[in-house]
């Protein structure tokens, strides 16, 4: 396919946190050309954003005349493929990547600001597939998406049932589907729709890291984050500190999403696993190697 042209790049990590004051969500945002990525305040006191605030962020997109590419750090859906299901053995029972959405967004309940931990609460019917403050559940397994056994070949996301811990990405996923909800009928969710004037990807900053040749884990130097922007065309980041991790990805994300919208085979890179129509695709992992598991 011809890739879209866009007018704007939004690299966009998340949060899951029940907090009001979320410091790890962190927007910033790239142009056309070589120009550095600039981080965004949010209208929160000291600039911060909340994830309602990122969701009129792109209404605002949808209403507006500009193109937009938004990457957001959280994983779309769920492994299915694996087990020709979502949840095997619940009686929750989405079909399809939407009912997924429409059915977090369900039993979420009242959630302020897109928080879903009633999804994974034991009054909860899919309490069991999830390991979470209230303890692991019954039909709990570490799962993977066809996208993320694919991004082992850089480096390997964390499982999206995880909503406990060090590296919990499950909280994020479950108020990033909440957005999604949303969204869905005013902007193009990749790859579950193609590309359109709006369009919304997933996005995973420590590959882009790792597909600059960059340690993630040295964001803290300045060289090291310049270097991967300079990997991606982007002149060196020129704006206040990134004194915490998430500012860093936001801003090597953006700069990501800029160089790799460029090039054809990132859109067409799920096109051969017919897993990605129900699971979602990390924006930048290359198609999955036959024979991987």
């Amino acid at each position: 396919m011809t890739p879209p042209a866009f007018d704007a790049y939004l690299g966009i990590d998340w949060s899951g946190s029940k907090s009001r004051r979320l410091h790890g969500l962190r927007v910033a945002r790239c142009t056309p050309g070589r120009g550095a990525p600039v981080l965004l305040d949010g209208p929160r006191a000291g600039g911060l954003w909340r994830r309602g605030d990122v969701l009129a962020l792109i209404e605002a997109a949808v209403a507006g005349p500009d193109r937009i590419l938004a990457g957001f750090d959280f994983a779309f859906a769920y492994a299915h493929d694996d087990a020709d299901a979502y949840f095997p053995g619940a009686e929750e029972a989405p079909a399809d990547v939407r009912r997924l959405w429409a059915t977090v967004e369900r039993l979420a309940g009242d959630g302020a600001d897109l928080y879903a931990g009633a999804v994974y609460a034991p009054a909860s019917p899919l309490h069991g597939h999830y390991i979470s403050p209230h303890g692991t559940g019954g039909l709990y397994k570490h799962r993977r998406r066809a996208t993320e056994i694919a991004c082992t070949a850089h480096t390997a996301p964390h499982p999206v049932f995880k909503c406990i811990g060090a590296a919990n990405v499950g909280t994020g996923s479950l108020a990033g589907m909440r957005l999604l909800h949303r969204l869905a009928d005013r902007a193009a969710v990749w790859p579950f729709v193609a590309p359109g004037p709006v369009t919304i990807v997933e996005i995973f900053p420590r590959l882009y890291f790792k597909r600059a040749k960059a340690d993630p884990r040295a964001w803290r130097d300045a060289a090291v984050v310049d270097a991967a922007l300079a990997a991606y065309g982007s002149e060196p980041y020129a704006g206040p500190p990134l004194d915490i991790e998430d500012k860093a990805d936001a801003v090597v994300s953006a700069a990501a999403l800029r160089s790799l919208a460029a090039d054809p085979a990132v859109w067409s890179a799920p096109a051969g696993t017919a897993a990605a129509g129900r699971e979602g695709w990390i924006f930048g992992v290359e198609p999955v190697k036959p024979g991987a598991s």
